[in-house]
């Protein structure tokens, strides 16, 4: 993409206004993922610029992962993931824009929501997944790496299971950061039986979700939070 700092302003807005072209074009053909778009030659003739520019137009779309560009075939429209938000709010904590305790604060009211929503729209195949991944936690106790793949795994498979893509979509844009917090918060709880503590709690929340029991599983969702916030206060993260 063009370096804003080196490049002709004038050539840069030419990208902006390229990307905004393209943008609208998906928006006013009603284009879904996985549709074919015009060539980058066709978008710089529509737009009177010069193929350089509509190339470097492509390239930031896909960057932003609106658009999939592959080699050797035409660009289509990209299916939304959380890649650039998580990497928005991870620059934003490692930068001092954001503290962790605002994730937290943030997470927490998300996720009492996503629980709720999940125990009462998951499907049997969702719910037996979610209490298969907290037993995956339970097992692999003695393997920290393994409990914390299972439990960002085991947090975005009820914010999946809410029905509501957002929720899926912001719950899995703090993976990054999380796998950065969880190992000091897991260390921080010195011995196993507060580890197994820690589990226990997502067993209550996965059989709350499998039994349909909305209430159980936002009290048991803000205990976990409430734990989790404790043990990264002790250990001086937040």
């Amino acid at each position: 993409m063009i370096d804003p700092q080196s490049a002709d302003p004038r050539a840069a807005s030419l990208v902006d206004r390229l990307m905004a072209d393209v943008c609208d074009h998906i928006r006013v053909n009603g284009l879904e993922p996985g549709a074919v778009l015009p060539s980058e030659a066709d978008f710089a003739s529509r737009a009177g610029v010069s193929r350089a520019v509509a190339r470097e137009g492509f390239r930031g779309l896909a960057a932003l992962k609106l658009i999939d560009v592959g080699n050797g075939r035409r660009a289509r429209v990209a299916q939304t993931d959380d890649s650039v938000l998580s990497l928005m709010i991870d620059h934003a904590v490692h930068t001092k824009q954001i503290r962790i305790q605002q994730i937290l604060d943030v997470r927490r009211t998300i996720e009492l929501r996503t629980v709720a929503l999940a125990a009462l729209r998951r499907s049997d195949r969702e719910a037996t997944d979610i209490v298969d991944l907290a037993a995956t936690m339970r097992a692999n106790l003695a393997q920290p790496e393994k409990v914390m793949d299972a439990d960002i795994a085991f947090h975005e498979a009820i914010a999946k299971a809410s029905r509501n893509p957002m929720f899926a979509l912001l719950v899995g844009s703090f993976r990054v950061v999380t796998r950065e917090t969880w190992p000091i918060g897991w260390a921080t709880r010195f011995n196993q039986a507060s580890q197994v503590e820690n589990i226990d709690c997502h067993d209550s929340i996965a059989r709350a979700i499998r039994d349909r029991d909305m209430r159980a599983a936002e009290s048991a969702m803000a205990h976990h939070f409430d734990s989790a916030i404790k043990t990264l206060v002790d250990a001086g993260v937040i």
